[in-house]
This record gives C-alpha cells, structure tokens and sequence, in this order.
C-alpha cells in the first residue's frame, strides 16, 4: 500500500498586461499513486465518504464522470508515451463531499521514478473541462528547470482570450513541490504557482483544513469569483464563454525541442 502526502501550499496568480491583479492565497493539495491501494489516516477516503477524499469519477476524463489512472494509460497509448511505470495525481482533495479543481496534475514516472510527463487537467467554472499533456520528444527526464509548452485552446478566465500558450515548469521532489504556469499572450497573461512542503498526510492536518479553510473547495470558488469582481470593477474586457473544444486533451511540446505536438 501507498501513503498519502499533504501539501499545505501557497498559489499566486498576477495578471500581465494594462489591467493588473494579483493574489496570493493558502491552499491545500495531496499527492498519491493513482493505481495503488491507498494506506492514508482515517479521515481520508480513497473512492468513498469520508471527511477528506479522491475520487476517479472527478478527475481523468469528462468532469463528473472520470476513470482515474485507466484514462491517463488510454491517453498515454494513444500519443505513444511509453515507460510510464507509476502515475501519481496532485490534486485537491474532496472535503465534506465537494470538490472543485481549477488545476490537477498526473504525473507519470518512469524508471528510477524520474518525471517523463505531465498531464495537467484545467477546469472551468461553467463546468468544463480540458486537459494538456506535456513531454520532451524523446521522453527524456523533465528536469526542474525545463519549460514545457502547450497552445492555450481552453476557455477559463472571462477576463481572457482563448489564445497564447502556456510554459508549466514543474520541481516535484520527495520534500516539496513546485508547479508555474507562465500564461502568454498578445495582451499580457498571467504567471500562476503553486507551491509548498509535502509530508505525509494526517487525520489532524485534515482537521486543520476544515479549521484554517474551511468548506475546501468552495472557497476556492468563492475567491475566483470574488477575483472577477475586482477585474470587472478595474474594467477588464469579458469575454463570453465559447463553446469548449470537442477533445478533451491536447498535446504540447517541449521548449527546447521547439516544435508543437512532438
């Protein structure tokens, strides 16, 4: 059996270009291996009740209605990523029986448990979702320092276009984790992050979120829109929602290869 580490972190989102806003807010993820019997403390459930949980049918594939680690291996066939040995989900986890993700994260190991790609699952607010895979051509190792990219074809912010790209850079070690997002494009963007200490997750720490956060995830919505209220008062332009791409995953590239869909 796997344990479950606890990620007590901290996200900054700053918006680039004429507009500015930024954030910087408390928040809490965990980590595990998504295809292993789960030995986490008593409070934690893995695909049933209880106080603090993760469950397949949230995350891999159409919101409401995911298949866990079996979508990331069809995905991974699919684009002919190969030597995947282990696959973890950073993820926030469900409390009280809500959930709500903007961004959850498969990582896929391969041998030595180095990081070879990435599977970031962006969800929006009108109940969409879009997923963007991230590798180098020849699976090398992703090093912390490395820049991958995807061409943005999502629609998540009102407050922004559905074009630019993202650079994710990722810095995932047995003690902490590093995930930033650098969102470009023709107006400005935005830079997001997520980071903070990974321990192994405990009854009193989940105790500690219900405390110190309280209602998870829907304070995480309660924020966003508490955000686009500030950006709709400092006259940012809105943009009605568009109808979401008819795939639910795409892929990027690596900067150093420089060349989109390898």
């Amino acid at each position: 059996m796997q344990g479950v580490d606890h990620i007590e972190g901290v996200t900054f989102h700053g918006r680039k270009g004429a507009v500015q806003n930024a954030f910087r807010y408390s928040v809490d993820y965990v980590l595990l291996d998504a295809e292993a019997p789960v030995q986490g403390p008593r409070f934690f459930a893995r695909n049933a009740r209880g106080l603090a949980g993760l469950d397949d049918v949230d995350h891999g594939g159409a919101p409401h209605a995911g298949r866990g680690a079996a979508w990331v291996r069809d995905v991974l066939e699919a684009h002919q990523v190969s030597g995947v040995t282990r696959i973890e989900l950073l993820a926030q986890p469900k409390l009280l029986g809500h959930v709500f993700n903007p961004v959850s994260f498969w990582l896929c190991r391969g041998a030595g448990e180095t990081l070879i790609a990435v599977i970031s699952e962006v969800s929006n607010t009108f109940g969409d979702r879009h997923s963007y895979l991230c590798h180098h051509a020849d699976l090398r190792p992703i090093e912390a320092s490395d820049r991958l990219m995807a061409q943005k074809i999502f629609h998540v912010s009102p407050f922004q276009p559905v074009e630019g790209a993202y650079e994710f850079r990722f810095d995932i070690s047995a003690t902490r984790i590093g995930v930033w997002i650098n969102y470009s494009q023709s107006e400005g963007g935005l830079v997001a992050t997520l980071t903070g200490a990974r321990v192994p997750l405990t009854n009193r720490a989940i105790l500690r979120m219900l405390w110190r956060r309280p209602f998870g995830s829907r304070r995480v919505l309660t924020l966003i829109h508490w955000q686009a209220l500030k950006l709709w008062m400092k006259k940012a332009a809105y943009r009605a929602r568009p109808t979401p791409p008819q795939e639910e995953l795409s892929q990027g590239w690596s900067g150093k290869d420089g060349v989109p869909g390898e």
